[in-house]
């Protein structure tokens, strides 16, 4: 079997973990080809910018000197790893949609050739490796697993915006179809990344390590999203009891409550989990209730903002209401999945006047800025924590002449608010 004998690797898809990922590699002294379907966003890397809002990737693309970009999977030929980091959304009745991993795995398939290994980081449900990807990549090829070249699978660990965690100090698992492949992809992340790798057994446990974590996240925000409503009814201020319980030394890990649950992962992982276990015989009522639990805050936000509306005696028609935010968390561009988008498509169906700004992502904003956005505006609803918005004060919302805020986030001083004389609410505050 030949061995990495080169320092060529193609990564395939160019998003948030695909190009960190490309731009380690090349910091680590791999010659990086990053191959994309989207024309545009190839040409864009190739004049040095960047796709997305992320000053360190700015940078470190700058800075390199060993990274080509290309719509066409020919490279792939001469890599010795390739590695697939495409999307892998769902259909809007959840069922997993495997089309960018297909078609990924065709175009690698087409060059595939004898010693080569390939890694799946792309987030999928047990068993797609095995069933999906490998079937392809041999009939395709003409070529063995195991034999001719190896499969193996590192779910991607990103987490846009986080100062503390990233693609290289990150803790990684790995599953493979054969030893010689996982010992080749162990080796491989070992030497990009300062975290530890963790050797899985199979593929298909590598495969159910990520569906996990994020099922494990969503159902923890699903609880404490009750929590809010429940407390809602009660008079407790939810986030001052879950202070309280993180003062526990054990057993307890604190999670909020908000108006909804968005991003490539949560929102979306789940599914993946809950059709797998279908499809041998095996409901998730535990998962599917967290799903719908989340998938409902919007319009919980959205009654929020009626309850506010009624102590003023407005209906939702004809209001004006700014909408703050439109990523799905602080201080990134990134709006997979957000829940500003159902907020925002309820308010229209309740026919409200809806205004929307968000700094970061000014091609789906109404308004330009804060000021306009709030001048002469009823009511607001802060849909993402931006430290902009967190800084913003009772005065400021007093001079425009809001009556109502929900705080979707949590984010701003309750009592402030509320000694302004503003109709104040919050998630389960």
């Amino acid at each position: 079997m030949q061995k990495q004998e080169n320092k060529k690797i193609s990564i395939i898809g160019l998003g948030y973990v695909g190009l960190p990922l490309a731009l380690l590699a090349e910091r680590k002294g791999f010659s990086v080809c990053g191959i994309d379907i989207d024309t545009k966003k190839i040409i864009e890397l190739s004049k040095g910018g960047v796709p997305f809002i992320d000053q360190e990737i700015e940078r470190h693309l700058a800075k390199a000197e060993n990274i080509s970009f290309s719509t066409d999977f020919s490279p792939v030929a001469e890599s010795s790893i390739v590695i697939i980091c495409v999307p892998t959304p769902v259909h809007e009745n959840h069922i997993p949609d495997l089309r960018p991993v297909i078609g990924a795995s065709k175009g690698v398939a087409a060059h595939l050739k004898k010693g080569q290994l390939v890694i799946l980081e792309s987030t999928v449900n047990p068993g797609v490796c095995e069933n999906v990807v490998l079937p392809i990549l041999e009939k395709i090829s003409g070529l063995h697993a195991g034999i001719d070249f190896h499969l193996a699978h590192c779910p991607e660990r990103i987490n846009p915006g986080d100062k503390k965690w990233n693609v290289e100090n990150i803790n990684r698992v790995v599953g493979s179809t054969s030893e010689e492949g996982l010992a080749r992809t162990v080796a491989f992340y070992e030497s990009i990344t300062t975290g530890t790798v963790k050797r899985m057994s199979t593929i298909k446990a590598a495969e159910a390590v990520k569906v996990v974590e994020n099922s494990f996240r969503d159902i923890n925000i699903a609880f404490v999203n009750e929590l809010a409503r429940s407390f809602t009814k009660l008079g407790i201020d939810v986030v001052e009891v879950i202070d309280g319980a993180a003062t526990k030394p054990f057993a307890f890990m604190a999670h909020y409550p908000g108006c909804g649950v968005g991003g490539h992962c949560i929102p979306v992982d789940p599914y993946y989990l809950i059709e797998y276990a279908k499809q041998n015989g095996f409901e998730h009522d535990f998962l599917a209730l967290a799903r719908r639990i989340n998938n409902n805050m919007p319009h919980f936000t959205v009654e929020r903002l009626q309850s506010g509306l009624n102590e003023i005696k407005r209906s939702f028609k004809g209001t004006v209401v700014a909408v703050l935010g439109v990523s799905y968390k602080p201080n990134i561009d990134d709006c997979r999945q957000s829940p500003s988008f159902d907020i925002i498509r309820i308010l229209k169906e309740r026919e409200a006047d809806v205004r929307v700004f968000d700094p970061f992502v000014l091609s789906k904003s109404t308004h330009t800025s804060i000021e306009s956005a709030l001048c002469g505006a009823t009511a607001v609803i802060i849909t993402t924590g931006h430290s902009v918005f967190k800084e913003l004060t009772p005065a400021d919302f007093v001079k425009n002449g809001v009556k109502v805020v929900v705080d979707g986030r949590n984010c701003l001083q309750k009592e402030k608010f509320i000694e302004a004389g503003i109709i104040y609410k919050g998630i389960g505050r």
